[in-house]
């Protein structure tokens, strides 16, 4: 006879919540799919994710879509697409819920952030399937699959980065002939040491922002806004912990080209 949830050893019997009848194995399963589509400015169009995304059947109330930089801590509609997911899988466990997006950037910045958002989704028994690019169709958590995705997270990485030493590079460039482009950073590097340090120390960033002036620009001579600074600090300690996450790509990926060396050479001499 079922038992209510909360009954305990030693309690009498009262009404309790009724335990939630068990699946039936013989129970119709589906894909459900939640899409998502992101791009960083308000000048760039979202109409080839929205295409791509409703070729796969998605529903428009279920694909989330926004204009933001991932450089922002956080992303409402990227969040509200994760939670629906994760309702969905608890109200229907035995369908596959997909989370589909157009390409790997449009989820993360950087590698970490990306194998820390494919765990999450593996650990909600979410599916995460991406329409281009490299890793084109269904994430394999496992094995082989696990590797790649941490070795295209780090290639992703790294190509953005690689943009951004371009561009420096060519201002820099620009620089020396008399041409000056570019907005100068808001929070120089002495305005984010000297936060960390009053941080350690104990005070808020509204406690300190009041003190902080900005020494270039149009702004100058104002504080910067609370924002500017929280996306300083978000930034300083991404580049405090990524570069282990990279490298731990890279030897992973590493690994795995030696493993496919080896049953190359092993499979050629038994052919031979």
């Amino acid at each position: 006879m079922p038992t209510p949830a909360d009954r305990s050893p030693g309690q009498p019997w009262r009404p309790g919540t009724p335990v939630p009848a068990p699946v039936d194995p013989d129970t119709p399963s589906a894909d459900i799919r939640i899409g998502y589509a992101r791009c960083s400015t308000l000048t760039q169009e979202l109409q080839t994710q929205l295409d791509a995304l409703a070729a796969k059947s998605i529903p428009r109330d279920k694909i989330f879509a926004e204009k933001i930089s991932t450089r922002v801590g956080v992303r409402p509609k990227f969040e509200a697409a994760l939670a629906a997911a994760r309702e969905i899988k608890a109200h229907a466990p035995h369908c596959r819920v997909i989370f589909t997006v157009y390409e790997m950037k449009r989820l993360g910045r950087d590698a970490a952030e990306l194998t820390a958002l494919a765990d999450h989704l593996a650990d909600h028994g979410l599916v995460l399937e991406m329409l281009a690019g490299p890793l084109a169709g269904i994430y394999d958590p496992t094995g082989h699959g696990r590797l790649l995705f941490a070795f295209f997270a780090a290639m992703a990485e790294t190509e953005r980065e690689n943009i951004r030493e371009s561009t420096l590079e060519g201002l820099d460039t620009a620089a020396r002939k008399g041409k000056h482009g570019g907005r100068p950073p808001v929070i120089t590097d002495d305005m984010l040491h000297t936060v960390l340090r009053r941080r350690a120390g104990g005070e808020s960033v509204e406690h300190i922002q009041p003190d902080l002036i900005i020494p270039t620009g149009k702004r100058k001579g104002h504080n910067p806004s609370l924002s500017s600074i929280y996306r300083a600090l978000a930034e300083y300690e991404k580049r405090q912990s990524y570069p282990e996450a990279v490298t731990a790509a890279h030897a992973d990926f590493a690994a795995l080209q030696a493993v496919g060396s080896i049953r190359g050479q092993t499979a050629g001499s038994m052919s031979a």
